[in-house]
């Protein structure tokens, strides 16, 4: 009974192993010694229990089950764990962090613009220095302020650059440190396929000013924010549309069904896709880290390997193996917004969403219906940490995605479009069109952001969604079980 119930849940060894790794990683590492100990021990001692079951009845396959799932949750919590403590930003000066007056790093990211035209970048330290005498080796990373009139000239050198900063090193109450630059010196150049990177990027920041709609078409394609209007922003925040300005897996989707549509008539579906993967990884290389758009790169790399034969085609065991991989591989990632709500988004549509379509299959047409579904399920499923992060919810971003995320669509595609032809001086061709797209979508997030959200407390939020969410699943399983008893009935 309880195997069946598994199965039909779709509970596999990987999803155990990735539960186990968020439980590790969020809550478990943050617990107390005693805490910890007494979970690795009930899991072990489960684990012992179930092996000396399954060694005197080796015919079980439900026993087998049992040992594999529950020894992939162990192994799980034990990499959650190991990967939360080596997340940590653990930063050494070698020197009192009170006579610190400069710093020496390399720039771990491009500079993002800020209030004031200032910018901010994180570093990695290698030494620290206070006055003109003491010099010592350091370690970590910290946030750094730029100011105004330096920020141009560091955008021409970009991600890779050693620079030396002197001014006031600070912390803040979670004890993250950041330094105020005073002033700023390049000391090394980034290496010469990072400044081809940075070059490339600088040119297309180029051709895409001076249009109305090259800070959305710089946003959308390469997460360039810098010419993003602000007020436009506003309105994609408070319209619940915020998800369209972060690249994540539906603009790397608008891409790969592009390369797909491109290669896959004249190489076919394997040749297309090691190629979409080849392509996806020069772009996640140009666009920088980032969490969400990681998340979806990492997902389509598995979906070729599924593709080829490698891995078996179920989207939920992809995304739990996703998640496992690149939670090892970068776990100070774990711990941003974006990176959560990736995940979340996509467990929503892919459990809540998808369940909510099944039982309201048949009572709308399938063109509304599939894409409401969907976007209920992430919003459910992304509600509590919303709430709880940015104070306010935007049910009305569910309804306004439907018309958006289509529009949305359009516009990369001729924006990309529009950047072919602009090295062939044809560009004037879509200038017109864009602009009434890029208005169009304006006026859109403008009306919708008018309609007030919610603004309950955050535990509240997380109470009623997880509630609505169980529910929705609870009346799913009911159903597909009805349906099971009335084909073995017939």
């Amino acid at each position: 009974m309880v195997t069946q119930f598994l199965k039909r849940l779709r509970i596999t060894p990987v999803l155990c192993a990735a539960l186990g790794t968020a439980i590790g990683f969020y809550f478990l590492f943050h617990c107390a010694k005693p805490v910890i100990a007494a979970v690795f021990l009930l899991f072990l001692t489960a684990f012992n229990f179930l092996m000396a079951l399954s060694s005197l009845n080796t015919q079980s396959r439900a026993l087998k089950l049992y040992l594999v799932c529950t020894a992939a949750l162990t192994v799980g919590l034990a990499l959650g764990f190991c990967a939360a403590d080596s997340g940590q930003n653990k930063v050494a000066f070698g020197l009192p962090e009170n006579k610190i007056t400069a710093i020496e790093g390399m720039l771990l990211e491009d500079p993002r613009i800020i209030s004031g035209g200032k910018a901010i970048v994180t570093v990695t330290l290698r030494k620290c220095a206070a006055g003109n005498t003491l010099r010592a080796s350091g370690k970590g990373e910290i946030a750094v302020f730029i100011s105004a009139e330096n920020v141009e000239r560091l955008k021409q050198f970009g991600r890779g650059t050693v620079i030396y900063v002197e001014g006031s090193l600070r912390s803040n109450e979670k004890g993250n440190w950041s330094l105020s630059a005073k002033s700023l010196h390049v000391v090394k150049q980034p290496p010469p396929v990072e400044r081809m990177r940075t070059n490339i990027r600088l040119n297309l920041i180029k051709r895409f000013s001076g249009k109305s709609w090259g800070g959305l078409a710089l946003a959308l394609l390469l997460g360039i924010k810098d010419n993003l209007d602000t007020e436009l922003a506003v309105m994609y925040r408070n319209s619940g549309l915020s998800y369209i300005l972060a690249l994540s897996g539906m603009h790397l989707a608008i891409l790969a069904a592009l390369i797909t549509f491109l290669l896959k008539k004249p190489l076919g579906l394997k040749a297309s896709a090691i190629c979409g993967a080849a392509i996806i990884l020069l772009y996640c290389f140009l666009v920088g880290s980032m969490p969400s758009l990681n998340r979806a790169a990492m997902m389509y790399l598995l979906g070729v390997l599924a593709v080829l034969g490698a891995l078996p085609k179920k989207p939920l065991s992809i995304l739990s193996l996703s998640f496992i991989i690149q939670i090892i591989a970068t776990p100070s990632a774990g711990n941003s917004i974006s990176f959560i709500l990736s995940y979340l988004a996509l467990i929503g549509i892919l459990v809540i969403g998808k369940a909510l379509y099944s039982l309201l299959a048949g009572k709308a047409p399938d063109f509304l219906l599939q894409p409401l579904a969907l976007s209920s399920g992430a919003f459910l499923a992304t509600a509590g940490v919303c709430g709880s992060t940015f104070g306010l919810l935007a049910p009305v971003g569910i309804i306004t995605g439907l018309v958006m995320v289509p529009i949305t669509t359009v516009f990369m595609i001729g924006s990309i479009i529009w950047l072919v032809l602009d090295f062939l001086s044809l560009s004037a061709l879509l200038n017109l069109p864009l602009s009434v797209l890029y208005k169009l979508m304006e006026i859109i997030a403008s009306v919708s952001g008018k309609i007030p959200g919610i603004s309950a407390g955050a535990l509240s939020i997380i109470i009623l969604s997880l509630a609505i969410s169980l529910l929705i699943i609870a009346f799913e399983y009911r159903r597909r079980l009805s349906l099971l008893k009335l084909e073995l009935f017939l």
